[in-house]
């Protein structure tokens, strides 16, 4: 009489008879656990060791690599959600516009800042401790019927944004995106703060756009473009600047341009080794913390001066 033939089963599913071992550590496996390979089948385990050695595709700064500018139209979907809640509460513009000092008095008009202002007046703005207006002004923009291009305000920053954005996402990938852009916007914000007029209203991304195309024309420098068409862009961004000196709030605009340019070199040109990624975010709290000390410098000396 033959001996019985031993019956090998799959090592993750001890109950099912298995004839097929996996490529890479020999273990019997199931039809539930087999994966395609390039040369028969790996188990589950081996598939996922694999993948874990396999080398991450970076962006030329370190980051991620982004296929789809996921950020870009979550940012435009923002501006764009805020801009309609302004239709329906006009009201949103004047709490969390961009705004340094104002007084608002008891008949809702607005009036020049002053220290020591009589009751039924009170302050709004930075000065009033509303530091969230440095960034939220940055997603509100003009209504339909205001202000110089009123709802091409929004139609013509949004698709500056498509077109710089989903590119400069890619080149930088999404965390080091998300810090330009917000860093950008909030350039341009503490500039107007220094040199514009405390009391005017400012709104757009404008300054976070510049950002961007700022951070574009030094990475494609850095990657060894075509440098004719990155210098006529840049051409194009200074020229925009000056033209919307006199239609805009340029201050914005030119805060936006040199914050981003600034951290868009810090991205560049950062050593290409395990230091990298903290140089790079040091350089972002840098700025952070320069851009702060500026506002809050600012809001000191306004205050002192109405006192």
């Amino acid at each position: 009489m033959e001996p019985e033939s031993a019956v090998t089963t799959c090592y993750r599913h001890p109950k099912v008879e298995s004839y097929v071992r996996c490529t890479r550590c020999e273990r019997y496996i199931c039809p539930d656990c087999m994966r395609e390979a390039a040369v028969g089948h790996q188990c589950v385990e081996c598939v996922k060791e694999g993948a874990r050695s396999v080398r991450q595709a970076r962006t030329v700064v370190g980051g991620k690599v982004a296929a789809t500018p996921v950020l870009t139209c979550v940012l435009i979907g923002l501006n764009v959600l805020a801009y309609l809640g302004e239709l329906v509460r006009p009201e949103i513009v004047d709490r969390f516009a961009m705004l340094g000092a104002r007084l608002v008095g008891p008949d809702g008009g607005h009036y020049v800042y002053v220290g020591g202002f009589p009751a039924g007046y009170h302050a709004e703005g930075l000065v009033a401790g509303e530091w969230e207006r440095l960034l939220t002004g940055a997603f509100l923009h003009s209504p339909p019927a205001e202000g110089t291009f009123g709802i091409a305000h929004i139609v013509m920053n949004m698709l500056a944004l498509w077109q710089i954005g989903r590119v400069s996402e890619a080149l930088l990938g999404r965390v080091r995106y998300l810090a330009l852009y917000l860093l950008s916007a909030l350039g341009g914000s503490v500039l107007e703060l220094l040199i514009a007029d405390p009391a005017a209203e400012s709104v757009g991304a404008s300054g976070a756009i510049f950002g961007l195309g700022a951070a574009y024309y030094v990475l494609a420098r850095r990657m060894g473009g075509d440098l004719r068409q990155v210098n006529r862009f840049m051409g194009f961004l200074l020229l925009w600047l000056l033209i919307s000196a006199g239609l805009t709030s340029w201050q914005g605009h030119l805060g936006g341009l040199l914050t981003g340019g600034l951290v868009a070199l810090a991205y560049a040109y950062a050593p290409r080794d395990g230091r990298r990624a903290l140089v790079q975010a040091g350089a972002c709290v840098v700025v952070l913390a320069l851009l702060a000390l500026c506002a809050w410098g600012k809001v000191a000396e306004l205050t002192s001066a109405a006192a």
